[in-house]
């Protein structure tokens, strides 16, 4: 007796062995059969798709969730477009808040605004009240006067951590801008964020994704440094799946300042990790534990990546890394040592070279083959790095959405002559490199369907092609969010297809990608996601279509639509 069949669809598989089908079978969350394999099967409820397109679940491989989250219920400054908008967003906030409270916006782009907000403009915007506003790229942000005061900038009390820069102007005076592990000083005020509010961001952000058809993301970074909000930042995930608004799987990333030296048996060989030994693989299907999180470097957009050659149109030069090379070496050597996956956020190319060195010495010193290390964005990638990348079998975590959103931004960062290294895609896969899916929301916009388009496209809002010999087909880009994704999370045995054996984690859509034209693959709607054969979207869309259900061998409490559910 199957818990669900869907049928009378296009399905889309995924999996070389039987690429199309027309109906599912499902049993206890687990595909058990396609066509005739269920065809003459019991079911307690069946669902005519009436020719929808069937895929496995989308998964990101690269996305903040909890940041998202959180950003959704602060100001919302992405759509600003001049200064003068920031500050009345801010001034509007600010109306409604008591004196001392904090007015927190999220997203803004100095690339389009001109410049970064100014402190002194950000005190008559916020009435004297500490105002934070974080930039599009996270790496990041403009306070008022009450927060350097309050973080002993003003004065000269304050610690900067290594690896941040507090923006002066040429007086000496600050701009209010900090820039990368300078944002620490802003996180001491703020944080932890209490786990209930982190939760409650996760469950708002899980909503939205599952509504795009997301069944599997990677929290690219918790419980440290300048990303983490709190240092218990996992509770807040248990705290949102006890409470049922964890409808996704999610696969987490610990931040690398989270681990610390372990004091087990000699012959465990555990130099760093987390209390109790906990590393990379433990969890459930639901909710794990991914690979450690390292920061090499910083931005493109931000001008902080760490880059070979000098930025065309920034005072900052080449960059900066965000600790020096050798401590990053070290980290890496001693989490792969003690068991753990590493991911490396490695922007410029600069940065890569620094992971390649890593994983390098890594694997010398330690060898581990097939463990799956990571090139968290690999956002500059000169021809000869790539077959070094291969030879380690690492796995580069681009996001070809960056290129529509700041694409133009980034072309004028590397100029023309290096602008075809920008978040490469075809020469990894000519390399034998497998690319997931991934979109650094919030960063860009997360559907997968838009970052399927930017894949295929390559272009930026203006319409510039960035980089033509690295477009894929609408199928390579699909597997990026499908098998890639799966692949890279080393879950490949239980989703990125649909087969039998499978999780039944799939998402029902109202035209095919791989039969719309290209302009109009990020527009497909998402009808309907299934999260281990259970609704996670799309309820309505659900009932409309249920048959009917097989006589059932003994009373159930749920209805046809319930158990669809």
């Amino acid at each position: 007796m199957l818990d669900l069949l869907l049928r009378n669809a296009v399905v889309r598989t995924m999996d070389d062995r039987r690429p199309t089908a027309s109906a599912v079978g499902i049993l206890a969350g687990r595909v058990v059969g396609l066509d005739e394999e269920v065809a003459q099967a019991p079911a307690r409820t069946v669902v005519d798709c009436d020719g929808a397109v069937l895929l496995p679940g989308f998964g990101d491989a690269h996305n903040h969730m909890a940041w998202y989250g959180m950003a959704l219920s602060e100001v919302d400054l992405t759509g600003c477009a001049t200064l003068e908008e920031v500050h009345t967003a801010v001034a509007r906030r600010a109306a409604g808040l008591d004196h001392d409270a904090w007015v927190v916006g999220s997203g803004y782009d100095d690339t389009v605004l001109g410049a970064h907000p100014h402190r002194a403009e950000l005190d008559r915007a916020g009435g004297g009240r500490p105002v934070w506003l974080k930039h599009r790229s996270g790496h990041m942000c403009s306070v008022s006067s009450e927060v350097l005061r309050r973080a002993g900038v003003l004065d000269g009390t304050a610690e900067v951590p290594e690896g941040g820069v507090v923006a002066r102007d040429a007086a000496g005076s600050p701009t209010g801008l900090l820039e990368e592990r300078a944002q620490q000083l802003v996180n001491a005020l703020v944080t932890p964020v209490p786990a209930g509010e982190l939760a409650d961001a996760v469950a708002r952000a899980a909503r939205n994704y599952v509504a795009e058809g997301l069944t599997h993301v990677v929290e690219a970074g918790i419980g440290g440094g300048f990303i983490g909000r709190s240092p218990i930042e996992l509770a807040a995930y248990q705290l949102a799946r006890e409470r049922g608004e964890l409808p996704l799987r999610v696969q987490l990333m610990v931040a690398g300042d989270a681990l610390h030296p372990l004091a087990g048996h000699r012959d465990d060989d555990l130099r760093v990790g987390l209390d109790l030994g906990i590393r990379t693989g433990f969890g459930d299907d639901h909710l794990r534990i991914g690979p450690m999180k390292i920061f090499l470097d910083g931005s493109m957009v931000g001008r902080t990546a760490a880059l070979t050659e000098p930025f065309c149109d920034h005072a900052h030069g080449s960059g900066y890394f965000q600790s020096d090379p050798a401590a990053m070496r070290r980290l890496v050597v001693d989490a792969h040592r003690s068991g753990w996956r590493v991911a490396a956020h490695a922007i410029g190319d600069s940065a890569v070279d620094v992971a390649i060195e890593a994983f390098a010495a890594a694997q010398r010193a330690y060898p581990r083959p097939g463990v799956r290390h990571r090139v968290e964005h690999a956002g500059l990638v000169r021809p000869g790095q790539i077959s070094r990348l291969a030879e380690l079998g690492l796995i580069p975590v681009p996001q070809a959405r960056f290129l529509h959103e700041i694409g133009d931004t980034m072309f004028d960062a590397v100029g023309p002559d290096r602008a075809p290294w920008l978040y490469r895609h075809r020469s990894f896969l000519d390399a034998g490199l497998r690319v997931p899916g991934s979109s650094d929301r919030p960063v860009a916009a997360g559907a997968p369907l838009l970052g399927v388009q930017s894949m295929v496209e390559r272009t930026s809002r203006t319409g510039r092609l960035l980089g033509e010999r690295e477009r894929v087909t609408a199928e390579q880009a699909l597997r990026a969010y499908t098998t890639e994704a799966a692949w890279a999370s080393c879950e490949e045995s239980d989703r990125g297809r649909l087969a039998a054996g499978m999780h039944a984690d799939l998402v029902v859509l109202g035209a095919d990608p791989l039969g719309v034209p290209t302009s109009r693959i990020g527009s497909v709607p998402v009808v309907a996601t299934f999260v281990a054969g259970r609704c996670a979207h799309g309820a309505d869309w659900v009932d409309s279509r249920i048959t009917g259900a097989s006589p059932q061998p003994s009373p159930s409490p749920a209805t046809p639509s319930g158990a669809a559910r």
